[in-house]
């Protein structure tokens, strides 16, 4: 009967640091969103051109796209 040797590693879920949180903006009344940006401001921004064109749309949420991996650590 063959014997197993079984080694573990812990793993930290950290954020991808090389890619950027992404920002959008989206109308809850309607659907349309603003494009995607690295910032923030870019999408409030969107919402209050969009408004200003709709008075009736009163309702918007954010999405935010943050990239992440799991960083290897040590042997057990």
């Amino acid at each position: 009967m063959a014997r197993a040797t079984f080694r573990f590693r812990e793993h930290t879920l950290t954020p991808e640091r090389d890619k950027p949180t992404l920002h959008t903006m989206e109308c809850q009344a309607c659907g349309q969103a603003s494009v995607d940006s690295a910032d923030p401001t870019d999408g409030t921004r969107w919402a209050a051109d969009h408004f200003k064109a709709n008075p009736g749309h009163f309702t918007y949420q954010e999405h935010i796209e943050r990239s992440y991996r799991f960083e290897p650590g040590a042997w057990q």
